[in-house]
């Protein structure tokens, strides 16, 4: 029998220019540049991982950095919508750091017993912060840029936008082992193993089957978490025993990965929380320079020509 999934690992989304996304998650958002490496599929791109202090998983959203790639096109077969927890009352706090930094935003509304907040990235892409009374600061953090009490502490959940939602909710609950919990109309809500932290899946049923095109401003997968190996090979021979064609276990230098799509469409991964990010630099490290796989480090000067120059937090811009 497969171990439960208790949430999300990571999600993965694509950016346009690089520095953009690296001053926006970074200056806006307060997260912490936890990886900077390349997609290892496409060497002369950034992989850049955002998080909290130490990377945990639960907190990482990724970016593959395509400059000069299209416009993507939310529709159905899509991750619509990416949501961060923050802790309560901090909703004031976060309209007027957006205000300041020019992004627009929906005011605050009300979904179940959550107060959420809807704004997009430079690239488009569609983000949420949600507060509820159960959701608490995590003073046990290092400090950031943002005060503790008002930081983003990691996932709250993703959306998934279907047409054949029938088929994704028998998915969800019947193979992944999530439980439905609630619904609002179209909005039907499904979690992840004890409702943890980044534990939410929405699914939006559409009622438009136009499908969505990944590309920049769109995420492009979600990861769901798994402690070890041996449970993610248990998975992988589930998801194979259910009919659905799943990728060979990747070496993804970070954590371990089987890829699979759900039947809506949406390219879902499972994830081993180890090894983590502070395999190849130590903690205090993550996020201040270009770190390459064994495989690629030859390759280094080759691919660091290749690249866009990136300014990191804490670097000085040139003038």
């Amino acid at each position: 029998m497969s171990t439960p999934i208790p949430g999300i690992h990571h999600v993965t989304a694509i950016a346009g220019d690089p520095q953009r996304n690296v001053d926006f998650y970074t200056q806006v958002l307060g997260l912490r540049l936890v990886k900077v490496t390349v997609n290892f599929d496409d060497p002369g791109a950034y992989h850049l991982y955002f998080g909290d202090d130490a990377g945990r998983p639960g907190t990482i959203l990724t970016f593959f950095a395509w400059p000069g790639a299209p416009r993507g096109r939310r529709g159905s077969g899509q991750i619509d919508t990416v949501s961060f927890s923050v802790p309560d009352k901090s909703m004031s706090f976060w309209m007027e750091r957006l205000q300041r930094h020019a992004v627009d935003f929906q005011r605050p509304d009300a979904r179940f017993d959550e107060e959420v907040l809807r704004f997009f990235d430079p690239d488009g892409l569609s983000l949420e912060l949600v507060s509820t009374p159960a959701i608490a600061a995590d003073q046990g953090r290092l400090p950031g840029p943002i005060p503790p009490d008002r930081a983003i502490i990691g996932f709250f959940g993703v959306t998934l936008f279907e047409s054949r939602w029938q088929e994704t909710e028998s998915f969800l609950t019947g193979t992944l082992g999530f439980g439905p919990s609630r619904s609002d109309g179209q909005r039907i809500r499904f979690n992840a193993g004890q409702h943890g932290q980044g534990s939410v899946v929405d699914v939006l049923r559409a009622a438009s089957p136009a499908q969505g095109r990944v590309a920049v401003g769109t995420v492009h997968h979600v990861a769901w978490r798994t402690p070890d190996s041996s449970s993610q090979e248990a998975w992988r021979k589930t998801i194979l025993e259910q009919g659905f064609e799943v990728t060979p276990i990747v070496d993804r230098q970070y954590f371990t990965s089987i890829y699979f799509r759900e039947p809506g469409g949406v390219l879902f991964e499972i994830a081993t929380d180890p090894p983590g990010f502070a395999v190849d630099e130590d903690v205090a490290e993550l996020g201040t320079h270009l770190v390459l796989p064994p495989w690629l480090e030859e390759r280094r000067d080759g691919i660091t020509a290749s690249l866009p120059r990136l300014v990191l937090p804490g670097m000085e811009r040139a003038a």
